[in-house]
């Protein structure tokens, strides 16, 4: 949502829990695949409304996930 990135376990946590302080996020997978480089692409709908339950964002996005080791390495969001 602010367009940076955070790094650990910590960093990850504060990120989403500011997030969800602000904004009441809902993502729906809408499909998944594996692309050329063994990530997992996730097309997502994704709703955000402000805490008054105004209408923010309703629009697809993509969740690009890279696995190392049967963990996530890193989670990337782009745009449709």
């Amino acid at each position: 949502m602010e367009g940076r990135y955070v790094r650990g376990r910590e960093a990850v946590r504060d990120y989403w829990t500011c997030q969800w302080n602000s904004i009441d996020p809902h993502v729906e997978p809408q499909g998944f695949q594996s692309d050329e480089n063994g990530q997992i692409v996730v097309d997502v709908h994704q709703v955000v409304q402000d805490l008054d339950e105004n209408l923010m964002v309703d629009r697809m996005v993509r969740h690009v996930y890279t696995i190392e080791n049967g963990l996530i390495r890193r989670m990337d969001i782009q745009e449709l």
